[in-house]
């Protein structure tokens, strides 16, 4: 078995301290996230860089990320060394992005191809830094609800503190320089993740916010960022520009635009709740019931009846479970968390997908259990 200093059964029992608590406009807005591309000055770009100094740049980094103690103690995770479900694990937390991983997270354990790859994190899983992966450094930090603020105010300090120990390739005119040139100028992206239930019950309406954004040069994707598609009424809005505008312009961009989202999600929600309230309190408590009782589902089935529990507790049709309980769900019925969850040895024997979808449902029972 691949070593890994991420025991998978203590990781998968938790969430991330942003999906833990509420922010503000928390019934809409489950969290948002700023990401700053950078580069080593005087390294090849990833692209370009040959396996041993991939190693070498990782080491280097992995000195300066140990030692800022990132919430308290910083958790390198080499992606080489790290197991497939330890990876996939990190990868349904948002911690690292699907390109971090070799191809097939689940079914081979060599890593061959990820040379100097890995991730540093905290424990509340607000920061996180992923290396070499399309750039030397992909710094991240999250925030719970629409406070884009406290997200940019996070990257920042872990930022400085980072190239207070060493240079980035940076110059006057472009700003900082990155693998891709969308990124390069801050090298920041801005996103939100919103729960659009109201809005996904009237496509009309949902294509209205998605060119909107489009007009606004922001793009909207699913729930797990570039090319992913929504899942359980969750989309990723994002800036698309980051050459020629400050990191106050991009944030000003998102959040012109947010707000108007919120109340539209809002009034078509209490339209629904006014005009169909009894067919809308129906399928709210068939979802209920279908997690309580089902003894297989799949991923996506699971996402959609959450979404519905999660609406109608946002409209006061349901007592429980709270938003952190459905949160955490969300993470747990993905299949590595199911995997890890469900299997005494989460690196040995596989579950093929029936397996895996029975786990599922009963991951689901056993936290929706009627009191």
């Amino acid at each position: 078995m691949a070593y890994s200093p991420i025991d998978p059964k203590t990781l998968v029992r938790r969430a991330g301290e942003w999906l833990r608590t509420e922010g503000p406009d928390a019934d809409v807005v489950v969290s948002c996230r700023v990401r700053l591309a950078r580069n080593l000055a005087g390294e090849p770009f990833v692209a370009r860089l040959e396996p041993e100094r991939a190693i070498q740049i990782a080491s280097r980094l992995k000195e300066v990320l140990l030692e800022a103690r990132i919430d308290g103690d910083t958790s390198w995770v080499s992606m080489p060394e790290a197991s497939p479900v330890v990876r996939l694990l990190l990868c349904e937390r948002n911690l690292i992005s699907r390109d971090l991983m070799p191809e097939d997270s689940m079914g081979s354990d060599s890593g061959a191809d990820g040379a100097g790859r890995a991730v540093a994190f905290g424990e509340s899983e607000s920061n996180s830094v992923m290396v070499n992966e399309e750039d030397h450094v992909r710094l991240q930090a999250m925030a719970a609800g629409m406070d884009l603020d406290l997200a940019l105010q996070r990257a920042r300090i872990l930022d400085r503190f980072m190239e207070e120990r060493v240079a980035f390739a940076h110059t006057p005119d472009l700003g900082y320089l990155t693998g891709c040139p969308t990124n390069v100028g801050t090298g920041m992206r801005a996103s939100v993740m919103l729960h659009l239930p109201g809005l996904g019950l009237v496509r009309g309406e949902l294509e209205k916010v998605f060119n909107a954004a489009q007009r606004t040069s922001l793009v909207v994707r699913g729930m797990a960022g570039e090319g992913s598609r929504a899942a359980g009424d969750f989309y990723q809005i994002s800036n698309q520009i980051t050459l020629g505008r400050s990191e106050s312009q991009l944030i000003g961009d998102l959040t012109a635009l947010l707000p108007k989202i919120i109340e539209f999600e809002r009034r078509i929600r209490s339209e629904l709740n006014d005009h169909l309230g009894v067919p809308l309190r129906d399928r709210i408590h068939k979802s209920q019931t279908v997690l309580r009782s089902a003894r297989s589902i799949p991923t996506a089935d699971a996402l959609a009846h959450l979404s519905n529990l999660r609406l109608g507790l946002h409209l006061g049709m349901l007592d429980g479970p709270g938003v952190r309980d459905l949160n955490e769900l969300g993470l747990q019925v993905q299949r590595g968390h199911v995997q890890a969850l469900m299997t005494s040895d989460p690196d040995e024997g596989l579950l093929d997908v029936s397996e895996r979808d029975q786990a599922r449902a009963a991951i689901l029972r056993a936290r929706l259990a009627m009191p």
